[in-house]
């Protein structure tokens, strides 16, 4: 099949659309296999039906159409549309669309037997390996890559015409950028000293995992684009930790096992404290502030592949056993790998602790579209004035904390009452079993 048709749009310009989504209906127009491409995407389909239906490979928005319902005499090839990652800026989709179209209509008029004068420029030197690095290329000169993969192209200074691409007709993916290795390199890497190589070699590329790609992005997104402030206190710890003793005790003797700890506490004080200060246990949604009226917290639990935070769902409405075991369950889940998706999205305030490690104070980035983090330091020894004292001081148990705040939704007066709820709970912590 050389050409077809446009039979119609199942997307709206400007719709959303994820994976597998049917994007539009296209016409054959011979009996041979169908298949048109979608520029900027890697959507592709073959079939031997009149009628195809075009599934998207990729989650994207549907910016510009480019051939209408209706349009007939489509080249193979050809640009139908413009598509978008989310976030992207449209304004200039109507201008990519007016270019792709003159190039697609330039295209069209280049004879296909003037390709055999490409061998002609040959003459450069043989030993140059530039010429193993073109990729298939579809049709014409034009390069057909995902939108991820020329994003990533641009970021890291990546020729495309010369990525050879491993996708449908020769297409650029992801993978392909991301494994290409400059052909000089290569080259020169045979001249470089054995001495000098080993030098070189002296570390270890670890590659990226999904998970540790969503962290970085979604941390840097929250540290670029939330106005983050901090307040911090410190918080005497002494009643807390007396109760836990005869907690301890008393569940022991039930199961060995069962042993409460300090973070269990801080769990139920965060919660009692957010239904004190509800404006803390918010979310800001772009055109609104949602307001929660349950304390999901979220625990953030360190794991082999990195960071996660399965959540504590109603934390309010439990006794501080039940939040403990939960918690340690969810942990153990967690380091397993175990975790489901329910159990670790959509918290409404989280809480990361390095007391364990000997931290004494650190401030924490916010988890989107969360509006607090807690980041809660170890609890050391401190001399404080005490004048009812005869040497006048005295000796308590201090653990430092310090809240990070989204100043879109929690100003810094909610904050200050947010944190003094906070302390009291943990100061008096049998006000919270009442």
């Amino acid at each position: 099949m050389s050409e077809g048709g446009i039979a119609s749009w199942k997307k709206k310009e400007g719709e959303t659309f994820t994976t597998g989504d049917v994007l539009l209906e296209i016409v054959r127009l011979s009996l041979a296999p169908a298949s048109l491409s979608i520029s900027l995407t890697s959507i592709r389909q073959e079939t031997d039906k009149a009628t195809i239906d075009v599934e998207a490979q990729d989650d994207g928005i549907l910016a510009k159409i480019i051939a209408q319902d209706g349009a007939k005499g489509v080249q193979v090839g050809a640009a139908i549309a413009i598509v978008a990652e989310e976030g992207d800026d449209l304004s200039g989709a109507s201008d990519l669309a007016a270019q792709a179209a003159s190039e697609s209509i330039g295209t069209e008029k280049v004879p296909e037997p003037s390709k055999p004068a490409v061998p002609e420029p040959s003459k450069p030197e043989p030993s140059k390996p530039q010429v193993d690095t073109k990729p298939d290329l579809p049709t014409g000169d034009r390069i057909f890559a995902s939108p991820i993969a020329k994003k990533i192209a641009l970021e890291r200074g990546i020729p495309l015409g010369q990525v050879k691409g491993s996708g449908p007709s020769g297409r650029i993916i992801r993978t392909d950028v991301e494994n290409y290795k400059p052909a000089a390199a290569q080259a020169t890497s045979a001249t470089i000293p054995a001495s000098q190589v080993a030098a070189e070699a002296d570390y270890v590329d670890t590659p990226i995992s999904n998970m540790r790609r969503t962290i970085g992005s979604r941390l840097t997104q929250s540290k670029q684009e939330l106005p983050h402030y901090y307040l911090n206190v410190g918080i005497n710890m002494d009643k807390v930790l007396k109760l836990r003793e005869v907690f301890n005790k008393t569940l022991t003797e039930k199961d060995k096992s069962a042993k409460l700890s300090v973070n269990d506490f801080i769990v139920k004080a965060v919660a009692c404290a957010l239904s004190d200060v509800p404006e803390a246990n918010s979310a800001w949604l772009g055109e609104v502030i949602r307001t929660y009226k349950k304390a999901d917290i979220s625990v953030a639990v360190a794991t082999p592949t990195g960071l996660i935070t399965p959540i504590v769902k109603d934390a309010g409405s439990k006794g501080l056993a039940t939040i403990s075991a939960e918690t340690k369950a969810l942990a153990k889940k967690a380091r397993d790998g175990k975790l489901q998706p329910a159990e670790y999205q959509g918290g409404t305030f989280t809480i990361s602790n390095l007391g364990m490690f000997g931290i004494d104070h650190f401030t924490a980035i916010i988890n989107p579209p969360q509006s607090c983090i807690l980041a809660v330091g170890a609890t050391q020894p401190t001399l404080v004035p005490a004048p009812e004292e005869e040497r006048g001081f005295k000796t308590v148990q201090i653990m430092n904390v310090t809240l990070s705040s989204d100043h879109r939704t929690v100003d810094g007066a909610v904050g200050a009452r947010w944190m003094a709820a906070f302390k009291g709970y943990l100061e008096n912590p049998l006000t919270f079993m009442l």
